[in-house]
């Protein structure tokens, strides 16, 4: 059942019961044990005190060795602790720690490379690592997209037929070589056959009409259910569209896993299932994820990356940035995607090298050719006809129904996958697969704008009617003879064929979008700007041709008159398919600038940009109205990811002290002292509680703030040293001082935990303004903040605790919930940096409210047990719960 429970929640690993597990290199976030030692000599007479006192002697031997006195014990943890500074799953990364470890190595390398030429060489190395691994991502990602367009081409038309002469080839290249066909049936040759023809002998009449309708649906069925059982039993992670969790990833949270080996290849593979099944979704997005997944794996080849989990994330945004340059061939767009939508921290140097990555994809991409057509996507077109200035009317238009869609898409897809989270319809994910690919295949094959790719029908909508198109969208235009607006004869019409087509893109209009909202989210990958550009690319071309035609009849209307001329293109329904695709994107994703170049460069046509931002520009507003979050942010917050949008504003006046853990009436905040404590008193606090971390004071009289230690680094430290140095024992002092405390000559060896704690954490003021602290949290990445008044630590502030406030404010309501929430409801994601966390066996961190003080009202010094004498369960049992994602540290 847990199980199933964290399926549904989109996570695969079971829980996270050991804080120093084993990680391979297709974990995500592995970073290697790097010890921040924060040693001082400023503070080290405040807060040592007299560590040259009589009777602190005291002497130490390692495996034999001399003594020596206490001012110079021999202290192993000196040594950097493998282990220590890392990150368990679903936690949080300190991006200030991360920064300064990679500076200290950056200074290391730099005073080495002039001590030899190994080492000058070792400089080189580290300097170019970064180009290096943007070049091998761009390389994967680039192959891999040309491997996934080639085999969804073949496998989607497979469900109508095979190529007799070679099995290898879709319907279009089958029929390049053939001799026996005319241009105008080029689709039409003897080496393609259809299902009907192989298995009735027939191509024509009802019962090949039959046969082939049963074996389309046959073919979706069989391609979606292998997706959907590949992703379930082998990379849960695989499924969806990837984006949403690459924010949250690149934002510093950690998802393991989620960029591994076995998620790249059971993604790169059921993506061409999914697609090729005919569901309404597209491969844009997901090879986004399939390109961070060659970043992540690339970078453990070099340990500046594999080591560090913020440069990791400057690979991994440009890795984003080719994922979309190969989605769209749009190498610009790409770098300017991975900049407005996905990346949270985003450096110059990092802007240069995604765009180099993505130049690197779109050639390898481009060398392949998976089209045939030596373009980067199957629909690329070019327009010749300008625009007139009456046209922005109907743009704006297509940019308000843009802005609608994207409204109402985002709250009816959320609306149903938070129902398909909360009943059990959730815990069926085969099932639900099957049966919208069998609705989706029963009602697409008798439309043909709805049977054919996705890719394809947006191929056709954005081209131009021309003497060799025989869309029937196009059987128009031979009446006219190439005059698109007016003939010698205006009572001309044109011919059936356009509104029989109108009236079938009007129905596959209606049903891209009920099939979309219930689409996106399945257990297989799915991505969404294909299934967005489509409705936007119907309804633009439905616009284009109504405007086109009322410009044929009416070309003496004063808007027509001033900018046609009788026997000129005028109207370019295909120009309208483009924007109205702009438009929908942008208001289910809210994205502006990236999205406008990257549909210009999908054109290659300078002098449609401004109809491209008036729509989207448009869309945004109308989208904006209705709710300011994309359809990636509202996933994020449906999911309870740790994520702090940066474009969501603060404007109430709430003070530090207002939102800090703990308040009053809650259990008093734990914290450790400096230099009293035992190995056993402090083991007790580790297995009693789940708290994962702690504020290290001066002394239960003083209280002043000293440092913050994680319980994670404590774990490893005391276990590593246990293994490695004789003489730790249960009744062992540890001290985090510089020197060891004053100590009886016969006392057993004293552990020193100097070397994990942080002599600066992040500390405010109880009267700091929250807008200043939310800021703070954006712009810095922290995982957590101590509130202080005159040097004495009152609370704690964490991102959980900002994201409840900001939801609280949203709402206009007291705190989410007042009750105790079961234990087992909780998602498996961890708070950062918590004073006091409360964590289930199930594999959950849920956070308690605290209060603070001894001497103080609010503060409690905690060694062994919980204050008031009470353990981590029955704390937690008597806390109020919120239902977010508790974020990891």
């Amino acid at each position: 059942m847990e199980s199933e429970q964290l399926y549904q929640r989109g996570y695969c690993r079971n829980s996270y019961n050991s804080i120093a597990s084993a990680s391979s290199d297709e974990e995500l976030l592995d970073g290697a044990g790097v010890i921040m030692d924060f040693h001082t000599t400023e503070d080290d007479n405040l807060l040592d005190g007299d560590a040259t006192s009589p009777g602190s002697n005291y002497a130490m031997s390692n495996g034999g060795g001399a003594a020596s006195s206490s001012t110079h014990l021999l202290d192993f943890l000196e040594e950097p602790i493998p282990g220590v500074g890392t990150y368990d799953d679903f936690h949080t990364i300190d991006w200030v720690r991360e920064k300064c470890k990679d500076r200290e190595r950056h200074r290391k390398i730099n005073s080495k490379k002039k001590e030899s030429a190994w080492e000058f060489t070792k400089s080189l190395y580290d300097a170019w690592s970064g180009w290096l691994v943007v070049t091998l991502t761009g390389l994967a990602s680039g192959a891999l997209a040309g491997l996934i367009d080639i085999a969804a081409d073949w496998m989607n038309d497979l469900k109508e037929g095979v190529c007799l002469s070679a099995m290898w080839f879709n319907h279009e290249q089958c029929c390049w070589t053939s001799n026996e066909t005319t241009f105008a049936e080029r689709d039409k040759c003897p080496q393609w056959k259809s299902w009907a023809e192989l298995i009735l002998g027939q191509a024509e009449g009802p019962g090949s009409y039959i046969m082939n309708y049963f074996m389309y649906i046959y073919w979706a069925l069989s391609f979606a259910f292998l997706a959907v059982c590949l992703v379930k039993v082998f990379a849960p992670y695989a499924c969806g569209s990837g984006i949403p969790e690459i924010k949250t990833i690149l934002s510093g949270f950690i998802i393991r896993g989620y960029l591994g080996k076995w998620t790249l290849m059971i993604k790169t593979i059921t993506l061409v299932l999914a697609v090729a099944s005919g569901l309404s979704l597209g491969k844009e997005g997901p090879l986004v994820h399939v390109a961070c997944c060659c970043g992540n794996i690339f970078s453990y080849l070099f340990p500046k990356y594999s080591k560090n989990e913020a440069k990791k994330r400057e690979v991994l945004s440009a890795a984003s940035a080719a994922g979309v340059s190969v989605a769209f061939g749009a190498p610009i767009g790409g770098v300017l995607f991975s900049l407005e939508e996905v990346s949270y921290y985003f450096p110059l140097k990092t802007l240069w090298r995604s765009f180099f990555a993505a130049l690197v994809a779109a050639f390898v991409l481009r060398s392949i050719n998976p089209f045939g057509n030596s373009r980067l996507v199957l629909f690329y077109v070019e327009y010749h006809t300008p625009w007139y200035l009456f046209e922005l009317i109907p743009f704006i238009l297509l940019g308000v129904f843009g802005g609608l869609w994207g409204a109402f898409f985002i709250r009816a897809n959320i609306a149903w996958c938070r129902r398909r989270k909360s009943t059990r319809f959730g815990k069926y994910p085969v099932l639900e697969v099957i049966l919208v690919a069998a609705i989706t295949a029963i009602v697409a094959f008798p439309n043909p704008y709805t049977r054919q790719n996705t890719s394809e029908l947006i191929k056709e909508l954005f081209t131009d009617c021309g003497p060799l198109e025989t869309s029937q969208l196009c059987k128009y235009r031979s009446q006219m003879n190439g005059s698109k607006a007016f003939t010698d004869d205006p009572n001309q019409p044109a011919e059936p064929g356009v509104y029989s087509a109108m009236w079938q893109l009007c129905l596959a209009l209606i049903f891209k979008i009920i099939m979309t909202i219930f689409t996106f989210g399945l257990k297989v990958p799915s991505g969404l700007f294909i299934p967005s550009m489509a409705i936007g690319a119907i309804a633009g071309r439905i616009v284009g041709i109504a405007v086109e035609q009322l410009a044929y009849y009416h070309h003496d209307w004063f808007l027509f008159k001033e900018w046609c001329e009788v026997g000129a293109d005028c109207i370019t329904p295909g120009l309208y398919a483009m924007v109205g695709a702009a438009a929908c994107l942008g208001g289910v994703t809210r994205m502006t600038v990236s999205l406008v170049v990257i549909v210009f460069e999908l054109t290659g046509g300078l002098e449609y940009i401004v109809p491209l931002m008036a729509a989207v520009m448009t869309s945004k507003w109308v989208g904006d109205a209705f709710g300011r979050e994309g359809i990636y942010e509202a996933h994020i917050r449906l999911n309870g990811y740790p994520f702090l949008d940066a474009k969501e504003e603060f404007t109430h006046t709430t003070l530090a002290r207002e939102v800090m853990r703990p308040r009053r009436n809650d259990p008093p905040l734990a914290v450790l002292t400096q230099d009293d404590l035992t190995v056993e008193e402090l083991q007790s606090v580790i297995n009693e509680t789940s708290y994962n971390g702690f504020p290290v004071i001066v002394s239960k009289e003083s209280q002043r703030l000293v440092g913050f230690a994680l319980r994670r680094d404590i774990t490893i430290a005391i276990e590593n040293a246990r293994r490695k140095q004789e003489g730790i024992l249960l009744n062992s002092r540890v001290y985090f001082t510089q020197h060891a405390p004053s100590l009886p000559a016969d006392s057993p060896r004293p552990l020193k935990l100097r070397s994990i704690l942080d002599m600066s954490p992040f500390t405010v003021t109880d009267h700091t303004p929250m807008e200043i602290v939310v800021d703070i949290f954006r712009k810095l990445g922290l995982r957590q903040c101590l509130v202080t008044h005159n040097g004495i630590v009152l609370g704690i502030i964490t991102k959980k605790n900002i994201l409840e406030h900001l939801e609280e404010l949203k709402q206009h309501t007291e705190p989410l919930v007042t009750s105790p929430t079961p234990l087992h409801t909780k998602l498996k994601v961890r708070f950062l940096y918590p004073v006091l966390i409360e964590s289930s066996t199930k594999g959950s961190d849920l956070i308690s409210d605290h209060t603070i003080g001894s001497g103080h009202p609010y503060f409690t010094v905690v060694k062994s047990k919980c204050s008031q004498g009470k353990t981590a369960d029955s704390v937690a049992e008597k806390s109020s719960f919120v239902p977010f994602c508790n974020i990891g540290h």
